[in-house]
C-alpha cells in the first residue's frame, strides 16, 4: 500500500464488488436457477439488469472508472446493491473523478478557544472533540478520566484507531471490542472516501495494517459507518463495568469535527460510577494501568 495516498480506483472497485458480494438473487427478487455460483453474492449481470445499465457499462465502473458516471446511474446502482444513507455517501465520493478531487495536505486542525472553554464548563459529564482519521482533538477532564490519560500520550497516539487495536489495555476497556474496532474502521473508510489524497491517513491505515490482523480483516471488508448515537459497556479499571450513552454533534463551524458528550442512566449504577469518576478527575485517568499510558 502507498504511504502516499490511497488509490481511488482500487477503493471504488472493491468497494462495489464487497457490495455485491453480500446479495443473493433472493435478496432482490430474482429468480434462483440452480446453476451453482462460481463467486458468492449477485453477478455483475444481474447487477447491471436491476440498475438499469448495459454489463459493459457497470463493469467499467466495477474495475475502478467512475469518470463522468452521473448522479443517476450511481443513484440507480445504490438502490439496487440495496446500500444504506451512509453507504450511498461513500459510493459518490468514491466515483467522483480523480481530477476534481483537491489534494489534503496534512495540517493540524485546531478547536477553537470557545470550544475548549465549553468542554471544560461540562466536567460533570465525559466529553471530546475528535477530527479527521479519528484524532482525539480536545477533551474535558472526565472523558479523561474514562477513556486513559490522553494528556500523557504522544500527539500522533491520540486517535482512536490507534488506540483501539494496538493499545491491549484500551482494548480491555470495550467490553463489545469489535463493535467498537468496526465503528472506528467505518470512520476511517468514510474519511478514505472523502480524502484520498491524504498522506497521513494512508500512513494510518498502513501502519494498523501492519500491525493488527483484527485490522485487516476489517479494512478488507469495506464497511462504513457514521455513528451518531449508541450506548455501550465498558469494563473500567477502576470503578468497574458500566453502561455508558452518547451523542456525537458535528460542529456547523468545521463539518470535519466532531464533539462526543457520553451520559449514563439516571439513577442506574452506572450514573454512581461515573459520578465517582468525574469526582477523582485527573487523579483517575493518571490512576490508569502504567501500560495504558506508555
Amino acid at each position: 500500500m502507498s504511504t502516499e495516498q490511497l488509490d481511488p480506483r482500487a477503493e471504488l472497485s472493491e468497494f462495489l464488488r464487497s457490495r455485491r458480494a453480500r446479495l443473493q438473487p433472493a435478496d432482490v427478487g430474482l429468480p434462483e436457477y440452480g446453476r451453482r455460483r462460481r463467486v458468492p453474492g449477485l453477478r455483475r449481470e444481474e447487477l447491471a439488469q436491476l440498475a438499469g445499465v448495459s454489463v459493459a457499462y457497470y463493469t467499467r465502473l466495477e474495475q475502478g472508472n467512475g469518470r463522468n458516471v452521473s448522479r443517476e446511474v450511481l443513484d440507480a446502482i445504490a438502490k439496487a446493491l440495496k446500500l444504506s444513507e451512509t453507504e450511498h455517501a461513500h459510493l459518490l465520493d468514491l466515483a467522483q473523478p480523480v481530477q476534481r478531487r483537491r489534494p489534503a495536505p496534512p495540517q493540524r486542525q485546531r478547536v477553537r478557544p470557545a470550544l475548549m472553554e465549553m468542554l471544560s464548563a461540562i466536567e460533570n459529564v465525559p466529553a471530546y472533540v475528535w477530527g479527521r482519521r479519528t484524532d482525539i482533538l480536545a477533551w474535558n477532564r472526565t472523558a479523561s478520566a474514562l477513556f486513559g490519560d490522553w494528556a500523557a500520550r504522544a500527539p500522533q497516539d491520540r486517535n482512536w484507531a490507534r488506540i483501539v487495536f494496538l493499545d491491549q489495555d484500551s482494548q480491555h476497556l470495550f467490553a463489545d471490542w469489535e463493535t467498537k474496532a468496526a465503528d472506528v474502521v467505518g470512520q476511517l473508510r468514510l474519511d478514505a472516501g472523502q480524502h484520498p489524497n491524504d498522506p497521513l491517513l494512508a500512513e494510518l491505515v498502513g501502519e494498523l495494517s501492519v500491525k493488527s490482523d483484527d485490522f485487516r480483516r476489517m479494512w478488507a471488508a469495506h464497511d462504513v459507518k457514521r455513528k451518531t448515537h449508541d450506548s455501550m459497556r465498558l469494563q473500567h479499571p477502576l470503578v468497574g463495568e458500566l453502561t455508558v450513552r452518547y451523542e456525537t454533534f458535528t460542529l456547523p463551524g468545521d463539518q470535519e469535527q466532531a464533539l462526543s458528550i457520553y451520559h449514563t442512566e439516571p439513577g442506574s449504577a452506572s450514573e454512581e460510577a461515573l459520578r465517582l469518576l468525574t469526582s477523582w478527575g485527573t487523579d483517575a485517568a493518571q490512576d490508569w494501568p502504567a501500560e495504558a499510558r506508555d
